[in-house]
């Protein structure tokens, strides 16, 4: 029988299967893409565009890593990430105020409907009336 591989760290050795029990799952991840996504409209309400467009690069990112770990959802991510969430940083880099806010809520439907169509109907996102970090700066100091 083969060995199985592992990985030393400088406190142990891990089995790749060890390492993988430690990913976060989807929905921490999606825990924290909403965080990121709220943030993304407050900080372009605020006219923090580059603050705006940082966040919406972690949430891209985010579903990224997603599509990795969880490939049954890579197809539905990545035409989300192609599709509403690319027009949306264009719109942000353009720092278009009416195309981001039509763009925004068309990729909140679009999650929505993601949720619906994953048999995930009980999640329904919307826009937080309140920045989820309270504690950063949203004004544009740049």
């Amino acid at each position: 029988m083969a060995e199985i591989p592992k990985v030393r760290t400088k406190d142990a050795e891990l089995s790749l299967e060890q390492i993988a029990s430690l990913l976060p799952g989807t929905g921490q991840v999606m825990a924290s893409v909403s965080v990121c996504f709220g943030m993304c409209w407050h900080a372009a309400a605020a006219g923090s565009w580059d603050l705006s467009a940082y966040y919406l690069r972690r949430v891209r990112g985010l579903l990224r890593g997603l599509s990795v770990t969880r490939p049954k959802y890579a197809d539905r991510l990545r035409e989300f990430d192609t599709g509403v969430l690319e027009e949306l940083y264009q719109a942000l880099l353009g720092r278009n105020r009416a195309a981001f806010d039509r763009l925004y809520e068309e990729a909140a439907d679009q999650a929505n409907i993601n949720h619906v169509e994953t048999g995930h109907a009980y999640i329904r996102w919307r826009r937080p009336d309140q920045p989820p970090d309270k504690g950063l700066d949203l004004t544009n100091s740049a």
